[in-house]
Formats: C-alpha cells, structure tokens, sequence
C-alpha cells in the first residue's frame, strides 16, 4: 500500500504488514480495526495484541515497533496525516482522560454499536477528505475531523468508566492509579493518594515499586505532566487559567513546577509548539 504524496486521510483494507506505507509510524495516526485474525506489537515498553473485533489506535511518533499481523488477518486501516489531526483537536478540556486513556491504552474493545460508530467514523473522514471539489473543502474536513475525534473520544471515555469500575475491587496499585488518573490536576502529594487508600506513603511507594520500579510521586508526576502539556497545547486558555484549573498556590509556583517537568517554562514550551 502506497498513499499519493499529499494524501490527507487514506482508508484500505489489509492482510500484511507490507500493505503499509513505509515510516507510517512517524507520518500518520494510525488505526486499525481487527476483523479476523490478531495484529501483535511493541507498545511503550510493553508487549500488546489486538484481536478479532477489537480496535487498535496510535499516535504518530508512539513508540511503536516489531508490528506483525497474524496469518489470517484481516483489517480496515485508517492513516490521518500527523500535522492535519494535531492542528484540528477540539478543546480536551473535558476530554482529557479519555484522550490520555487512548495514549496509554492503545488497543480498544467496543461493544456491537460502537463498532458500527467506528466503521462510519472511519467512511465519513474519507469519503469527505475525497471531496476536493467542495466550495468549501478545508473548512468542511477540519470539522468532519473534529467530528471523528469527538466521537473516538466518547468512545475510549465509556470504556474509561467501565474499566475504572471494574478496578474498584482491585489490587492497591491499580487503585492507586485510577485514583492518580482521576485527581491529579490538582493534586500531587503522594500523601493524599495513601490516605485515600487507607496506608502510609511509605507502603505505597513499596507498591509502586514492586509493581512497576517506580515511586508513587513518579506516576504523580508523570500524569501531571501530560495534563500540562495538554492544557498548554490549547492557546484558548492562559498560563494563568492553567495555573488556578491545576490549583496551583501562585502562577510563579506553577512556572518553576513546569520547568522541572518540561525542561522549560510554559511560555517557552508554548513558543516552541
């Protein structure tokens, strides 16, 4: 499979990893949607599969690698070119969990109607993007675009809630990340996490640490810091606004707390962007 130079959305079907184009990874989001066979890969360190049913989705630059799909699979993929879905995300402030769910949780696992969402979804952005003689063509696909994501969106937040439900009985590392993902905008003291939890920061930074290597106040820092780098990715909101939305005691406070995450100050990391 090889897209045209300037193509924007592409959309085939596959049954080998050669269909894809070369470097797809660094130029395109991809997804895939999984209709028979299995689709097995490196993910972030981690070793992940896609199965029959399931739909698979990553970020371009993701640390993908070691892609292999099963002998007798068969799938529908969907390549957005990288610049054109960055510059047309919505607002992510209520979406912002269901956006990080997606980036840490490539692999969804929709139910019969959001499977049918997501064939339509992947159609509608095609079929617009093949519309060259609109009158209205960059307009119309930059929200048919918005569109798909919002939809996409919706659908990784319901499996978000189910997943958070089924975690409620869970082990206290798993709680303790769900507790993380749900409050770290405004708060980031490992303390605050072992008293919901009922134990001592101690005993949670040697669950952290037996299950992954990492101290507590990591992972606090880690999801902290890709909230930042979300809110400050959208220039309708000020570094003051960010400030107060992540309940931080001073704007110069929140300045030196991004400089230590980031390398760099929100003004400098938004002139970058």
């Amino acid at each position: 499979m090889v897209t045209a130079k300037n193509q924007i959305v592409t959309l085939f079907k596959a049954t080998s990893t050669e269909e894809l184009p070369p470097n797809f990874q660094s130029k395109f989001h991809t997804h895939i949607y999984c209709e028979r066979g299995s689709v097995q890969f490196n993910f972030n360190n981690g070793s992940w599969q896609g199965k029959t049913d399931e739909f698979i989705f990553w970020l371009a630059g993701s640390e993908v690698s070691d892609v292999s799909f099963s002998p007798n699979f068969r799938g529908t993929v969907l390549l957005v070119e990288k610049s054109f879905l960055t510059d047309n995300v919505p607002s992510v402030n209520r979406s912002i969990d269901a956006l990080l769910y997606s980036m840490e949780n490539p692999v969804l696992h929709p139910g019969k109607q959001d499977k049918k969402k997501i064939f339509s979804n992947f159609q509608l952005l095609y079929d617009r993007s093949q519309e060259t003689d609109h009158r209205f063509y960059e307009e119309a696909l930059k929200l048919q675009m918005q569109l798909f994501l919002l939809e996409m969106w919706h659908i990784f937040a319901e499996e978000h809630e189910r997943r958070k439900r089924s975690l409620q009985s869970g082990t206290l590392y798993e709680r303790f990340v769900q507790l993380v993902q749900q409050h770290c905008m405004i708060e980031r003291e490992v303390k605050f996490y072992a008293d919901r939890l009922h134990i001592t920061p101690k005993y949670l930074n040697q669950v952290c640490k037996a299950n992954t290597s990492i101290p507590a106040s990591q992972w606090i820092q880690r999801y902290t810091k890709e909230r930042i780098i979300l809110l400050l990715q959208n220039k309708n909101l000020s570094i003051a606004e960010i400030a107060d939305k992540m309940n931080f005691s001073s704007y110069s406070f929140f300045t030196r707390y991004v400089k230590k995450v980031l390398g760099m100050s929100p003004r400098a990391y938004r002139k970058r962007i």
